[in-house]
């Protein structure tokens, strides 16, 4: 890989996103040589895909280089590689572009979407967990659409203008806001000779709320906010296979559609090597300890969505968030330090700070520590915090500009179909 040899600790980081970055800021001006590994070369915020998804945002808006992140430390390196199996005997990793020595080494490879086992879902549906996925999902949106124009079946019309969206989590609600707000404001505009009324939104959750884990207000609003937007939401229900055409549940419902987004779910994105039973846990995540140090060793840690930390509060491991992630790597910086000098580390303690999530214009939930609200307000606050959490100067700038001329003009301009994505539907 040409990393220079030197005679300072090298700490090798697995993954650009919320954690490995905050990890690797929190280490850059310390005597330590940082080595970061990403598929990618740029931090993606995940937040926002939605947004990439339908039109309202170009990716380059939520991505950031890793290089142009920590461009100003020394002794730090990055190296565009996926990461293919962890040698915890000889204290190396094995990547596509050779083999790296560490004397430190972060797990940071974050969570992948989650089938639970259905290979048919997998195939047919879309997922949304990166940006090329956003992007694609967008092609097919955009597709579905001039292909319904074509089409002299109604129902097959009906299919391409529908969609069905799986989990009622903030991805999903978001996605569901998002996509009533293009119904409502934009095809009758872009597609005149469409009846775009027949068009359905349908979010299905297999629980008996959304947004679970927020509170009961919040949750109620959400799917009030929803259903006034036109959407179907469906509780209590669970999908059990979509073959391209049909989606089908555990109940007598049905729905055709030629566009089924999977959210229901993530799970760990492990690495051979560190993916032994010994080693993960519930969610395909690695067990750590109140230090992040993963079981066995004294020098491998992981933290992040990777990681499953079980406390009192969290008998199943730390949400996979954006927070929780941010301040692991953060502390284990301060944490991988005293390793070095041979004092004794802080247990990680998380400071919830909330949730949220918005539903569409003028409409979002907040739960904070000591209030909740929801409504406009809370709209402002999630922009504000979202923008906040953004890297990069002109990331913020871009987005909010983008946000201020969509709520003026009530439009999504970047409704392009930069690269085609098709998946075949038949009637």
């Amino acid at each position: 890989m040409n990393i220079p040899k030197t005679s300072y600790p090298r700490i090798v980081i697995i993954g650009g996103g919320f954690a490995g970055v905050a990890l690797a800021k929190k280490l850059s001006k310390q005597e330590v040589q940082v080595v970061l590994l990403d598929k990618h070369n740029y931090h993606t915020f995940q937040p926002l895909l939605y947004q990439v998804s339908t039109g309202g945002l170009e990716p380059d808006s939520i991505a950031y280089p890793i290089r142009k992140i920590l461009k100003d430390f020394p002794n730090f390196h990055f190296r565009l590689a996926e990461v293919n199996e962890i040698d915890t005997t000889c204290n190396t990793i094995k990547t596509n572009i050779g083999d790296l020595k560490f004397e430190y080494l972060v797990v940071a490879s974050g969570s992948k979407t989650n089938y639970f086992g259905n290979t048919e879902i997998e195939k047919h549906s879309m997922a949304m967990k990166t940006i090329p996925q956003s992007l694609d999902l967008r092609s097919l949106i955009l597709e579905n659409f001039e292909e319904a124009l074509l089409t002299t079946d109604l129902h097959e019309r009906i299919a391409l203008m529908s969609f069905v969206i799986v989990g009622g989590g903030p991805t999903g609600v978001e996605l569901a806001g998002a996509l009533a707000e293009i119904k409502k404001g934009i095809l009758p505009k872009d597609y005149p000779d469409l009846d775009t009324r027949l068009a359905q939104i349908n979010i299905i959750q297999s629980g008996d709320c959304l947004l679970k884990g927020m509170s009961a207000n919040a949750s109620a609003k959400a799917e009030d906010f929803l259903e006034k937007l036109g959407v179907h939401v469906w509780k209590n229900v669970r999908v059990t296979n979509y073959d391209g055409k049909t989606v089908t549940t555990n109940s007598d419902l049905t729905f055709d559609t030629a566009t089924l987004v999977w959210a229901a779910g993530v799970e760990g994105a492990t690495i051979k090597g560190l993916d032994a039973k010994d080693f993960v846990t519930r969610g395909n995540r690695i067990l750590v300890n109140q230090c992040n140090q993963v079981k066995g060793f004294d020098h491998i840690f992981a933290i992040g969505d990777i990681a499953c930390m079980v406390t009192d509060e969290f008998p199943h491991g730390l949400p996979m968030m954006a927070q929780p992630a941010i301040q692991q790597g953060q502390q284990l910086g301060d944490n991988i330090l005293k390793l070095i000098e041979e004092k004794p580390m802080k247990p990680f303690s998380y400071k919830d700070k909330g949730a949220m999530a918005t539903v569409g214009r003028n409409k979002a939930v907040v739960d904070l520590k000591n209030i909740r609200f929801q409504g406009i307000f809370a709209w402002y606050v999630w922009m504000f915090v979202h923008l906040f959490f953004l890297i990069g100067f002109r990331n913020r700038m871009v987005v909010f500009i983008n946000w201020v001329y969509n709520y003026i003009r009530f439009d999504r301009e970047a409704r392009l179909i930069i690269r085609p994505f098709k998946k075949k539907f038949k009637t």
